[in-house]
């Protein structure tokens, strides 16, 4: 009977040292799984983001989980400065936040004139009509060799911006409500008064404006400085359903003269902020 309970006993002690044995492989096997993947998060930070997505995530099932993981893309925007501005409105999609922030650009076509005037929409054209012409004084943004000239009846111009189209979904515009900024340069000729006004809106699917920005009209005398001013707004907070952004601006001369001596306007932009603009 001792002999028995001799082997059941060391049958018994033999069969815990094989599970325990078997645990410690498992955790081994997870520790390792999971220092491997640290080790390749940090490789992966190290290569170009296009790179990451277009071709490291093709190459297995475990590189395409490090490649598609939130903590990723978290560690990558606080690494490359892309900071919330609102800590409480943390993104679904880390990559596409990232993205975002890295390809931010200016919405609006042919803001310096290069392409004449494609892509904006004439909406007055009064005295003599829009003219381009090559700018008086340089510019701050040494980038910029012409300019839009009004005449002496108003002129306006306007661009509608699908934020869609553009790459902004409505989902991400509703839930994260990024920053819209919008910039303007505008100057008047020393020799002639005249007058500038800027106008942009939020507008709905509808195209019904949620929100906009329409500052008084700004006057120059005759004999000025001809310097160059600059139009910033930043819309903030504006709520959810903003799917498109019109942009409109122009003016005109005071004294009636023949010809384009009227407001310039140049350089104009709106961008979309989805980070603390640093």
């Amino acid at each position: 009977m001792k002999r028995k309970t001799k082997v059941m006993g060391a049958s018994h002690s033999y069969g815990s040292a094989s599970s325990r044995s078997g645990t410690r492989g498992v955790v081994a096997q997870q520790a390792t799984s999971s220092s491997a993947q640290e080790i390749l998060e940090e490789i992966f930070l190290h290569v170009p983001a296009n790179q990451v997505v277009r071709v490291c995530r093709l190459v297995c099932s475990q590189w395409k989980e490090v490649a598609d993981s939130e903590s990723l893309w978290r560690v990558r925007c606080r690494r490359e400065g892309y900071n919330l501005r609102d800590s409480s409105k943390t993104p679904e999609d880390w990559r596409l936040f990232y993205f975002l922030c890295k390809k931010r650009r200016n919405l609006l076509k042919n803001p310096r004139g290069e392409g004449k005037m494609t892509g904006w929409m004439i909406t007055e054209n009064g005295g003599h009509g829009w003219k381009l012409e090559d700018v008086m004084v340089p510019h701050p943004n040494e980038v910029v060799k012409k300019n839009f000239v009004t005449s002496f009846h108003m002129c306006t111009k306007e661009q509608l911006i699908d934020l869609e189209k553009e790459g902004y979904s409505p989902a991400f515009m509703d839930n994260f409500v990024p920053d819209i900024k919008i910039s303007d340069w505008y100057a008047p000729r020393w020799d002639c008064g005249c007058e500038y006004s800027i106008s942009v809106a939020l507008l709905d699917a509808k195209q019904k404006v949620i929100q906009s920005f329409t500052p008084d009209t700004v006057f120059f005398d005759q004999w000025n400085d001809q310097e160059w001013n600059q139009m910033i707004h930043v819309f903030r907070d504006y709520g959810p359903g903003v799917r498109y952004i019109r942009f409109r601006h122009g003016g005109k001369d005071t004294q009636y003269w023949a010809g384009w001596y009227g407001i310039r306007v140049t350089d104009s932009s709106v961008e979309i902020c989805p980070a603390v603009d640093t």
